[in-house]
């Protein structure tokens, strides 16, 4: 049987690949641009154009301006049938945004959850957040084929799906991912909301380059996550960075005798009590910090937190021993550059390790920024298959 790799069908699906992808890459082009980019003659991307735009996988998107003689056609992409939906869910909120092949930032829809754990339902939370996203897009719920889900705690792949988390009530501890897939009928990622947002940070914030950083995720609960070259460290059942769990530290009692775990130093409700003990209050944990934002004794709260932080980060140092920590989640980006330094000064004073501390750089959505990024390169390889299926 003849292989048909070198026939012309072969041949005509690869350019079109090509065609397809540097659309997506780069936006609206001409016919000679995309000539330049992928190397071929124009007969041959005008034949790419045609197949594609009958295809379906692109349109005409008008003429290009400011060049002499007759204004060439500009080509673009279709991206509104492959999409996906990157969904952020906490105790509380629900966030969720489109995802395209294009990587179009669209917009971000936010939406409470039931306070009754009885009327939460994964099913209904998600379907939910999906139709929210579309409508704000203006996207075809039918063409969502894939999720990515940051939620505050992780899935053990290795244990049918089992699910350590203490969040979302109603959502089962085993089997959640094959429950929504099956209900929505699209291809689910569950994702730790510390990795996501470390994701967002090595790509678009201060750990582009780094070898090795560790995201430190202070919100209601406290998690870290482990990025090293670009990878992520996920362990081996899928809980690494886990640390609001952790034992702390025997000195830290000085700062809180009733602490077990690192949870009870830092986690949302010691940092809330911090708060208030300060005259700053906050129903919430978000309420509380928007408070901190413009409460006159700001330093003073912050001078107050930063020890707590650096010594519960202990452990963590003399195990992994990173270059870079980004202080992110809610409390991260509240206390900003100014807990950072005092957190670094606290870990210098009290440790033989030195790492450079910073405030995260990405301060809206960074979980779903990092959903976002992974997402693009799936609905991506989506679309970009389909255009080979219909060549071959």
């Amino acid at each position: 049987m003849k292989s048909p790799q070198g026939t012309p069908a072969w041949l005509g699906a690869v350019n079109d690949r090509t065609g397809l992808s540097l659309l997506l890459e780069h936006g609206p082009l001409t016919r000679n641009r995309i000539c330049e980019l992928a190397g071929v003659s124009k007969p041959t991307a005008s034949l790419m154009m045609a197949r594609l735009e009958q295809s379906g996988f692109i349109v005409q998107a008008g003429r290009q301006t400011g060049t002499p003689g007759p204004a060439p056609i500009l080509y673009a992409a279709r991206v509104d049938k492959a999409l996906g939906v990157a969904v952020d869910i906490d105790a509380h909120e629900i966030r969720s945004s489109v995802v395209d092949a294009a990587g179009t930032l669209h917009p971000v829809v936010r939406a409470p959850l039931p306070a009754d754990p009885a009327e939460r339902d994964p099913v209904r939370d998600i379907r939910g957040a999906i139709e929210r996203a579309c409508a704000a897009s203006g996207s075809d719920p039918a063409a969502v084929h894939k999720l990515c889900i940051g939620i505050p705690g992780y899935v053990d792949p290795r244990h049918a799906d089992e699910l350590f988390t203490e969040a979302l009530p109603k959502w089962p501890v085993t089997g959640v991912r094959d429950l929504l897939e099956d209900a929505l009928g699209a291809q689910v990622r569950i994702e730790n909301d510390a990795n996501l947002a470390a994701t967002a940070e090595s790509v678009d914030g201060v750990g582009q380059g780094r070898e090795v950083f560790v995201l430190i995720w202070l919100g209601n609960g406290v998690g870290a996550a482990f990025d090293t070259n670009g990878a992520l460290h996920r362990g081996a059942f899928g809980g690494a960075g886990e640390i609001g769990f952790m034992p702390i530290p025997h000195a830290a009692i000085h700062y809180d005798e009733s602490a077990r775990e690192v949870q009870d130093l830092i986690g949302g409700r010691a940092v809330q009590a911090l708060l208030a003990r300060h005259g700053i209050p906050g129903e919430t944990l978000p309420a509380a910090l928007d408070a901190l934002a413009t409460a006159p004794n700001r330093h003073e709260v912050i001078e107050d937190l930063a020890p707590r932080i650096a010594i519960s980060l202990t452990p963590l140092l003399s195990v992994l021993d990173p270059e870079l920590l980004v202080l992110g989640g809610p409390t991260g980006s509240a206390g900003g550059a100014e807990l950072a330094a005092l957190v670094a000064g606290h870990i210098r004073a009290q440790s033989r390790w030195y790492p450079e501390v910073v405030a995260t750089s990405v301060r809206d959505n960074a979980v779903l920024q990092g959903a976002r990024e992974l997402l693009v390169t799936e609905v991506r390889a989506e679309l970009l298959d389909r255009v080979a299926l219909v060549g071959a």
